[in-house]
């Protein structure tokens, strides 16, 4: 059975028709696990955020649940350190699940609503301060990026992130066992693909392989704050 409450839904609904206003690409990332009971109604809540334009939601499945009697099998360590990466930054001495990260910047409890949908509107408010735009063309995708009203400190991080748009589960040990669970934007990939100083305009292209949609981040190293982000197209 499909392991997604009334209330989650309708905590769906809300946050879709307060995003809908702006227009602003507002990065949201999920670390979660399928052994993890708490995880469901923010997978539910990062899916109904996966169909809005205006956000780039991600999923990242973690590692550290796996011991508890199943393991993941979207998890990937590199998705555990990126989250470690992140409280560090923050003075945070231990990492959870469900926890969503706001443009690299602002850190939630995955299943509120509420709060998730807060911190995007004030987000969205931010003025952009660099333009990006990612073209792809058969396998080749060309990448350009701009400072909008001053050069940038640099160094920022230019970065090809490929998920699957949507998998299914059945999870027959754990704490969620007996549960089908579905899981939106699965991150199965993330490079490095170079460095921008942000003080002018910026070119890059790499070659893909596959179909898998792909989006392009401009963050700081840490990771920090997410200054750009968009969809290829």
């Amino acid at each position: 059975m499909k392991l997604i409450s009334a209330a989650t839904l309708a905590s769906c609904a809300i946050l879709s028709t307060a995003l809908s206003a702006q227009d602003r690409t507002v990065v949201v990332e999920l670390f979660t696990s399928q052994g993890c009971a708490s995880c469901p109604p923010a997978d539910a809540i990062l899916h109904g955020l996966s169909e809005q334009d205006d956000v780039i939601a991600l999923a990242l499945h973690v590692d550290y649940w796996d011991y508890i009697g199943w393991k993941d099998r979207y998890a990937l360590a590199s998705h555990t350190k990126r989250q470690r990466g992140y409280a560090h930054k923050a003075g945070r001495d231990m990492i959870y699940t469900p926890q969503m990260i706001v443009n690299g910047i602002d850190d939630v409890v995955g299943a509120h609503a509420d709060e998730v949908a807060e911190i995007i509107e004030r987000e969205k408010s931010t003025p952009a301060v660099a333009t990006l735009t990612a073209d792809r063309s058969g396998s080749q995708l060309s990448i350009h990026a701009a400072p909008v009203a001053k050069p940038l400190a640099g160094p920022i991080t230019v970065q090809v992130v490929r998920y699957a748009p949507l998998k299914t589960a059945q999870i027959t040990r754990g704490e969620n066992a007996g549960h089908e669970l579905d899981y939106a934007n699965v991150v199965e990939d993330w490079i490095l693909l170079g460095e921008w100083d942000g003080a002018g305009p910026y070119q890059a292209q790499t070659e893909l392989d596959g179909d898998l949609p792909t989006v392009v981040l401009l963050q700081y190293a840490g990771p920090g704050a997410i200054v750009a982000a968009a969809r290829a197209k």
